[in-house]
């Protein structure tokens, strides 16, 4: 029996990109087709039926986000790719909540397109032979603010979560945002609510950590006349503010068991009662929850409640700190550089080369807002052109000189992970990692003792015998490291 030969349309207006991965997947024995615009692409579609459709974002007349739009009214079941090298926020997140298969930027790695092609292959094993989905359900709310809160990143751990808040957007469950004191929680929770289909109703943000626990019951539920001493008036609460819109619960870890069980009440029910009332109130309100603390610590301490845990973990997003995301630095600081010049500078204003190094190798124990509160800090005192490595905190500098461990840690932690990224081959990792490490280690040293194999044997410690038979099946050169002048 003849094997079945997926068909692949790739839609680019760049005749170099469509010439690249066309080759690739016909090196796979897949049936390429191509288009040069949206147009052309979706008249494809209307005669062809195709596993996967690969589709940049940026052409001329009909973008990519427009064309999966149409796409999915053709084809509901199409596995559809996006594809640029603008990897911004709203990019990604708009991509994801019109169900876009999945987001990938320019210059690709063919391994990553061959995963998704096989991922694809095997979800079309399972998937029910006369699905009906419609693509109309994407017309409802498809237009998003484009106002909506910014967050820079362009690191994998940053991309991935753009991805789940593109997904989970629009789908009314409940979010527990973990992470760090300052690593952008409240914009995650702004942004799941922009891309919703609350948009249009009220944010509500409360802080439980920063209110009395007496209070806060009265702040989340409001309170009648004379519940209290100092109720003078009835007083509406966050609940029905927040109604038919979102509430964000910021550091929920922090509030008291008795009020835990009055939130789960909520989420079960979406019903309260007022402080001192006695008739329920009814309630169409999304909870969106944050906390820097453990809460699985805080549960087996019992101090915290297990079902409403599992209550507000329906969507997990963890916010990684940014000493694990230092690549997103730069892009960081030149966001905040132009939120902040026409206060704080009376030119332009940007960052020097060897500031920007000096960001990069912090350590940043205060995440996003401490690179905030130093950026501030620097256009005060810079005023216009660069800023320099005077214009940052003395301690910024000095963490700098001092702290080489963590920087090289963290430094190494974060190619182990790029390199973990790009390998998949079962079994092998571990000596591929360790052959790649040794064999620079070994022409690093070699060329820093000018290719004297006892020295460079010696600060290994191992000996003259072991070191040259490692040379040799790495194919080193030693004589290629030799200095001119021995």
């Amino acid at each position: 029996m003849k094997k079945k030969q997926h068909k692949i349309l790739i839609v680019d207006d760049e005749q170099n990109i469509i010439w690249v991965l066309k080759k690739g997947l016909e090196k796979k024995s897949y049936l390429v087709h191509t288009a040069f615009s949206g147009e052309e692409a979706l008249e494809q579609l209307t005669t062809n039926q195709y596993l996967m459709m690969f589709s940049d974002i940026f052409m001329r007349e009909m973008n990519g986000l427009k064309l999966l739009e149409q796409a999915r009214k053709i084809s509901p079941d199409l596995k559809v790719v996006m594809m640029t090298a603008q990897d911004t926020m709203n990019n990604t997140i708009e991509a994801m909540r019109l169900e876009a298969y999945d987001y990938i930027t320019k210059p690709f790695n063919f391994d990553e397109i061959y995963r998704l092609v096989d991922k694809a292959k095997n979800a079309q094993l399972v998937a029910p032979p006369d699905s009906n989905l419609s693509g109309k359900q994407q017309e409802a709310g498809s237009q998003v603010a484009s106002n909506a809160s910014a967050i820079i990143g362009k690191s994998k751990r940053m991309q991935e979560i753009f991805k789940i808040i593109g997904k989970s957007a629009s789908s009314g469950l409940s979010v527990l945002i973990t992470g760090e004191s300052g690593t952008g929680k409240e914009m995650v929770a702004s942004t799941l609510h922009q891309y919703s289909q609350r948009k249009d109703q009220p944010f509500i943000c409360i802080n439980c950590a920063a209110i009395s626990r007496e209070l806060l019951e009265s702040e989340l539920f409001g309170h009648e006349r004379g519940a209290f001493t100092g109720a003078i008036e009835t007083k509406t609460g966050k609940f029905q503010q927040a109604d038919g819109g979102t509430l964000f619960l910021d550091e929920i870890g922090d509030m008291e068991l008795p009020l835990q069980a009055k939130i789960l009440r909520v989420l079960q029910n979406n019903e309260f009662y007022l402080v001192g009332g006695k008739n329920p109130i009814n309630v169409n309100v999304r909870i969106i929850a944050a906390t820097n603390q453990n809460l699985e610590d805080m549960m087996s301490l019992k101090r915290f409640r297990e079902d409403l845990y599992h209550r507000l973990n329906v969507i997990h997003i963890d916010m990684p700190p940014l000493r694990e995301r230092l690549e997103d630095v730069p892009l960081l600081a030149n966001h905040f550089i132009n939120q902040y010049s026409n206060t704080f500078a009376r030119g332009k204003v940007y960052l020097s080369p060897d500031v920007e190094r000096i960001l990069k190798g912090y350590h940043w124990s205060g995440n996003i807002r401490e690179l905030e509160n130093i950026i501030k800090r620097a256009l005060m005192l810079a005023l216009s052109g660069p800023i320099l490595p005077e214009h940052l905190p003395p301690h910024l500098q000095e963490d700098v000189n001092t702290n080489d461990v963590h920087q090289w840690d963290d430094r190494l932690n974060q190619l182990l992970q790029d390199f973990l990224l790009n390998q998949n081959k079962d079994g092998t990792i571990y000596e591929t990692l360790i052959q790649k490490v040794e064999k620079h280690l070994f022409e690093i040293l070699l060329s820093k003792y000018s290719g004297k194999q006892v020295a460079t044997a010696k600060v290994l410690g191992i000996n003259r015998n072991t070191l040259k038979r490692k040379i040799d099946s790495m194919r080193i050169s030693p004589k290629s490291h030799k200095s001119n002048n021995s």
